[in-house]
């Protein structure tokens, strides 16, 4: 099967900028909901590589975006690769989304972010996980394979 290139109508391009966008507005709504700052969430992202983000206002802002989408990138990347070897979730791209969603839920859930602060995680109240679970399922997950199966059902160009 062909390579496929990273132009701005990749699916890979495409899929993360969707999903990574989906995501982000999902995490700044919740923020806002939660009477938090919504501002938090990309500086957040930024702190994982940047220590002193908390205190680089605007920079860490666009750092934390930019880290997200680079994150996003990895995690469709990571969908289009398997995929091109297994058939079946392209085929049935609800139920892979899905799966896939909750595949990354755990990942970051209970491996990236409680390696990265294990002081703040695991940590989940009711509101946040379903939160969470929602996003990860129905904004990244669906998106992402919805769109791979779509790229790879159309004829190379």
């Amino acid at each position: 099967m062909n390579s496929l290139p990273a132009t701005p109508k990749s699916p890979l391009v495409r899929a993360t900028l969707v999903a990574g966008t989906l995501d982000l507005i999902s995490a700044l709504s919740y923020a806002a909901l939660a009477s938090k700052n919504p501002l938090a969430i990309p500086v957040g992202i930024a702190s994982g590589i940047w220590p002193g983000a908390v205190k680089a206002g605007a920079p860490a802002l666009v750092v934390g975006v930019l880290l997200h989408f680079l994150i996003m990138l990895a995690m469709v990347a990571a969908f289009l690769a398997v995929a091109r070897r297994v058939p079946w979730l392209t085929a049935r791209p609800i139920a892979s989304g899905l799966l896939y969603g909750l595949l990354l839920w755990a990942v970051m859930n209970l491996i990236v972010l409680p390696l990265r602060w294990p002081a703040l995680f695991p940590h989940f109240t009711a509101l946040s996980f379903g939160e969470q679970i929602f996003s990860h399922t129905v904004l990244v997950g669906l998106p992402i394979a919805w769109m791979a199966s779509r790229a790879m059902r159309q004829p190379a160009s």
